[in-house]
């Protein structure tokens, strides 16, 4: 997995999404605490609602912003991206009013909704190989574990030294070393080929193939049942940890260390598991082991009457962390033999769209039902959700899930360009499996 980074453009952007990430997950660790600094046990709810506006924009913004860039100012805008990002961050310590957490919330991930996607469709185009992209993937699910395992690891380092006032200054700092090693990779030249409709008609492309694609949609099932058992992590650690268990600030980093540690173990065994087993199964395994998990939480959480220990909790969040990666770490696969290369950009910001909006349903569920009616309501309320959709994804994705198709469109000319790089003979051709205004059906 280590032998991809050899490639100088692929080392230079991990670099960049690693240190990023990291300075993220201080970010993370210290909106925690200035939420219970503010809110005290209404933490949760000020939470949820500080994550519903993350996800509203991720929502709005990112299917538009990837078909409005022009392939040719890529990194330009990255690196303006990043560096806004780093302003915002050093606003952060200064926030007196709940307020003026949803106002630089909503201002930090207007970029980062911009950002990801435009730096996850990159990827694929530096690294053509299934197998590499296939290993670049497990890495950049290991970069994102920085955010929820070293992060915390260093943010309880750095609070036995500074209050969490200072993890916003390591959070911008990240953001401007990032946008350095941006300035320093070479991007692939490719030529523009997006001049075809309005920013809206090519946004709405990248949404049409996700969504009339059979593979896809059980992804957007699992998608959900991945922001079911992490919005319980990240929303309500903070409130289990120090109301409940009666820790301090270095317990919350540790708590969410483990659920970063499970994550990072299995990250680190997906691609040769990925080598002998295909996608859907590894991926429906996953699900299942998320919604019993939280199920099995839930129960917990009632039989103790709430007064669990760190002996359920840290391995809950473990394995909440192991079945995470194993749900989310395979999509950018399914991604990519799922569209041409012309429109990967658009399809990869329908996945952070739609994932997103998995999260917007999911994130205010744990805060405003954690803090309203009790942390097992909570629990219990996304074991049902991640249930739904571990069903709806198991129905949905076929087990016949072919990378070629051969099949026919009888009312197409054969001459259509369609077909011409395709024919096989009597009329049908084959070719990698996509959905589009031509295919609104699981092919035949």
């Amino acid at each position: 997995m280590i032998e991809i980074l050899r490639h100088p453009s692929f080392r230079s952007l991990f670099l960049a999404q690693v240190i990023a990430l990291v300075g993220t997950g201080l970010a993370t660790v210290a909106l925690a605490l200035l939420a219970y600094d503010l809110a005290g046990d209404q933490a949760g709810a000020v939470l949820g609602t500080a994550l519903a506006i993350k996800m509203t924009v991720y929502v709005l913004l990112s299917p538009v912003a990837a078909a409005l860039i022009p392939r040719m100012h890529r990194k330009a805008v990255l690196i303006a991206l990043d560096l806004v990002r780093a302003g915002v961050a050093l606003c952060l310590p200064f926030v007196t009013e709940i307020w003026q957490v949803y106002l630089l919330i909503a201002l930090l991930q207007s970029a980062s909704a911009c950002f990801t996607p435009l730096f996850q469709s990159l990827i694929p185009e530096i690294l053509t190989e299934e197998r590499d992209y296939t290993r670049a993937l497990s890495l950049s699910r290991l970069a994102y574990d920085l955010e929820s395992l070293l992060s915390p690891m260093l943010a309880a380092a750095l609070l036995a030294v500074i209050n969490f006032h200072g993890l916003f200054a390591g959070t911008s700092l990240g953001f401007v070393l990032s946008a350095l090693l941006v300035l320093a990779t070479q991007f692939p030249a490719v030529a523009d080929a997006r001049n075809g409709g309005s920013p809206y008609a090519r946004a709405i492309r990248g949404m049409r193939i996700y969504l009339r694609t059979p593979r896809l949609r059980g992804l957007l099932a699992l998608n959900l049942v991945a922001a079911a058992g992490g919005a319980m992590v990240f929303v309500n650690t903070v409130v289990v940890v120090r109301t409940i268990l009666g820790g301090g600030d270095r317990e919350v980093a540790w708590a969410l260390a483990a659920f970063g540690g499970g994550s990072m173990s299995v990250a680190l065994l997906l691609p040769k598991v990925l080598d002998r087993i295909p996608d859907r199964r590894v991926m429906l395994m996953a699900a299942a082991a998320m919604a019993l998990t939280l199920i099995a939480t839930a129960v917990l959480w009632q039989r103790m009457e709430g007064h669990i220990g760190w002996q359920v909790l840290i391995p809950a969040w473990i394995l909440l962390g192991m079945a995470y990666a194993g749900l989310v770490t395979p999509g950018g696969r399914l991604l990519r033999r799922s569209a041409d290369p012309d429109d990967l950009p658009f399809l990869f910001a329908a996945q952070f769209s739609l994932s997103h909006a998995c999260w917007l349903l999911c994130y205010p569920l744990a805060g405003w039902v954690g803090a309203r009616f009790g942390l097992g309501s909570a629990l219990a309320a996304l074991s049902g959700v991640a249930a739904v959709g571990l069903l709806f994804a198991w129905r949905t994705w076929p087990r016949r899930d072919p990378d070629v198709v051969e099949h026919s469109h009888p009312e197409l000319a054969d001459d259509h360009p369609h077909l011409a790089d395709h024919q096989v003979g009597n009329g049908k051709h084959a070719h990698a499996y996509r959905i589009d205004e031509l295919h609104g059906r699981w092919p035949q």
